[in-house]
């Protein structure tokens, strides 16, 4: 099993360097310079392990560290209750959610693929080894920031080093349940492609993570010992279990098909997703529409595509209500959490940069357009125009602001209305500027995301993201969003300069794209 991780780790390792040199050739500049022999180059190819092991180092801590900060450690001050309390009530359901969303082994990525399909190395082997180096990372990941955080939020010692083996054994009795609904059904399970009754289950322990605490209902220590126990006895149980399971061939053959693969391309349309898009389209010979020219094509586009376009927008419209009905509630039976929460309105805008960019759906709307649209349309000239293009684009940025204003609405309001039943502010402005910059924030990444399209077009004829360019712009984006999050400011001047910032970023970069989309939205070989 050793010789088959590392044979695995090699390929991994392989596939991951030849990407990076892929990387450095697609920038603009750089790709003129460097010719095509740059894979065949030792050193290069050196530096590219180096940077790639290094890359896997960083990720063993990095996305632990900002899960624990952002999604649990930031929310503690939402709350008048026991930070203690809160943050392993957080921690636990969170935990939940991630147990079921993210399984490791039933994950489809390339390099199962070329090892178990492609090379046909030992499928009962290379699935437990990498299986338990996943688990390892995460006991080594999880233990210095569950111990950093909880000492910061007085969390008991013991439990500071339990959270990371909770994970763990959550890990274990999710994946020994799915290999034993494998072995009733025949049917293996995609992570990727969760069933409703994961995403349900998902929102009701999310719901009871940060609801909980509004009304003051926790997990205590006392009752995360017994809970502790329990995963602890069911995750050995299960270790046993997945470790003596046999069909591991079998039933990685249903799971590692070419097309759920090929979808492990982060923000692509893939095969996988085709066929999922074209379930969703909706042929009605009756639509029509009363538009003409590229409005009319439009129009009929967004027609039959309603499904994929506003399924999301709507899921997350029901959730943000919810939650917002929850908070209205701990705010009425709660005089503490009630000022806490005012306190929290006035000063904590920044933080909803992070949730906007979040819950945008922007990035996965343009995926749509390209797959069911300009995928097949930019092979044709007429399409290719800068008539065309300017036309289709001002008719999708119309779209796309519609599609991501619902929730910003019900978010604007929901903030305002919030702040106005936990006591309210001296200064009526803040409720306008509350609304209406959370609004501003939508049209943004409405407006960035369009653009970036437009300008990086980063697709080729299968789909897949060939611009690097547009990879580093996302990633900024990301880390922009995020390091919001750590900011303080008054509600008002920080929107105030949030709606100053939209509009002339808007303006700049609409700009931008009537003067070079014609030159740049073609598709990348």
């Amino acid at each position: 099993m050793i010789e088959t991780f590392i044979t695995s780790f090699r390929l991994k390792n392989t596939y991951r360097a030849n990407s990076i040199i892929y990387s450095i050739k697609q920038f603009p500049i750089i790709r003129k310079i460097l010719p095509d022999s740059l894979y065949k180059n030792a050193g290069l190819k050196i530096l590219a392990n180096v940077i790639s092991i290094l890359w896997e180092i960083i990720n063993i801590f990095i996305g632990k560290f900002i899960y624990i900060a952002v999604m649990i450690f930031v929310a503690l001050s939402w709350y008048p209750t026991n930070q203690a309390d809160t943050f392993i009530h957080l921690f636990t359901f969170l935990t939940l959610c991630g147990g079921v969303l993210n399984t490791y082994m039933l994950n489809p990525t390339k390099d199962k693929y070329y090892a178990i399909v492609l090379m046909n190395v030992n499928a009962r082997e290379y699935g437990l080894s990498n299986y338990y180096y996943q688990l390892i990372k995460l006991l080594i990941g999880f233990l210095p920031f569950t111990i950093l955080f909880g000492l910061l939020a007085g969390v008991p010692s013991w439990i500071q080093i339990a959270l990371p083996f909770f994970v763990v054994a959550i890990k274990l009795i999710v994946m020994n349940y799915c290999i034993y609904d494998f072995k009733k059904t025949n049917k293996a399970s995609n992570e990727n492609l969760p069933t409703k009754f994961v995403w349900g289950f998902v929102a009701v322990c999310l719901l009871i993570a940060y609801g909980g605490p509004a009304i003051n209902i926790l997990i205590n220590p006392n009752i995360f010992l017994y809970i502790f126990i329990i995963s602890i006895i069911l995750g050995i149980y299960s270790l046993v279990k997945i470790h003596n399971f046999k069909d591991y061939r079998k039933m990685y053959k249903q799971i590692l098909t070419e097309s759920n693969v090929y979808m492990q391309e982060k923000n692509t349309g893939t095969q996988a997703i085709k066929d999922t898009s074209l379930k969703q389209i909706e042929l009605d010979k009756n639509d029509t529409s009363n538009k003409s020219g590229f409005a009319y094509f439009h129009d009929l586009f967004v027609k039959r595509h309603s499904k994929i376009l506003t399924k999301a927008v709507k899921k997350q419209s029901v959730i943000i209500l919810i939650l917002f009905i929850a908070l209205i509630i701990g705010i009425e039976m709660n005089d503490e959490f009630k000022n806490k929460m005012n306190e929290i309105l006035m000063v904590y805008l920044p933080y909803f940069v992070f949730i906007m960019y979040c819950i945008n759906r922007s990035s996965s709307v343009t995926t749509a357009m390209f797959m069911n649209c300009d995928h097949s349309m930019l092979t044709y000239r007429i399409y290719r125009t800068p008539k065309v293009i300017l036309g289709i684009f001002k008719e999708r940025l119309k779209t796309l602001i519609k599609i991501n204003l619902l929730p910003a609405i019900l978010i604007g309001g929901g903030l305002a209305l919030l702040l106005y039943l936990s006591g309210g502010t001296d200064n009526p402005l803040n409720y306008l500027v509350l609304f209406v910059s959370i609004i501003a924030m939508s049209i943004f990444f409405s407006v960035h995301y369009l653009v970036m399209y437009y300008l990086l077009q980063p697709y080729n004829v299968d789909t897949e993201i060939k611009s690097s360019t547009y990879k580093v712009v996302q990633a900024l984006t990301y880390f922009v969003c995020w390091y919001m999050i750590q900011i303080q400011l008054p509600t008002l001047s920080f929107g105030i300069a949030t709606i100053v910032f939209c509009i002339a970023y808007s303006f700049i970069s609409l700009f931008l794209a009537y003067k070079y989309a014609p030159k740049t939205f073609k598709l990348r070989t």
